[in-house]
């Protein structure tokens, strides 16, 4: 039983609310990040600074974990973990499931035509108080459902 936490996607708020959850259930975590990221600590695995190294360290680990849950904003790292028989969480608390992963994945592609088309490019919105609440709930949802599994 492990989180794993796509470091290179996540704020920082992201990374400390689930390190406090991870503590609070006795669920260890880890986070996982390239070298071109400023993180510490013993929960933390840096990798190279390959575009994907990230995604696949965190995908290696999932082999052997009974129960697994990778946060990322990455639709291509959530596809992976959900193969792998892992859940996956977005930063703003959106549960990545076999049910609505390829309707992200096609409004992704969508709006990359869009962007390509259009010339033009925007960032994606910045995060709101309502999703980091969102997150923490989501999260502690998961993690207490696991901790309730484990009692039984």
């Amino acid at each position: 039983m492990a989180v794993f936490v796509d470091a290179d996607a996540a704020p920082r708020d992201v990374v400390a609310s689930t390190r406090e959850l991870g503590r609070h259930y006795g669920i260890p975590v880890w986070v996982v990040s390239s070298v071109n990221h400023q993180l510490t600590g013993p929960d933390c695995i840096q990798v190279d600074a390959h575009p994907q190294a990230t995604d696949l360290e965190i995908v290696k680990r999932l082999n052997g974990q009974v129960r697994a849950l990778v946060i990322t904003q990455d639709y291509g790292l959530a596809v992976l973990a959900l193969a792998k028989g892992a859940q996956a969480l977005s930063p703003c608390g959106r549960e990545y499931t076999a049910q609505n992963i390829d309707l992200l994945l096609f409004e992704r592609e969508l709006h990359a035509h869009e962007r390509k088309v259009s010339g033009k490019s925007r960032g994606p919105r910045a995060r709101t108080e309502a999703d980091r609440i969102e997150f923490k709930r989501a999260l502690q949802r998961v993690l207490s459902e696991w901790a309730t599994q484990q009692r039984k």
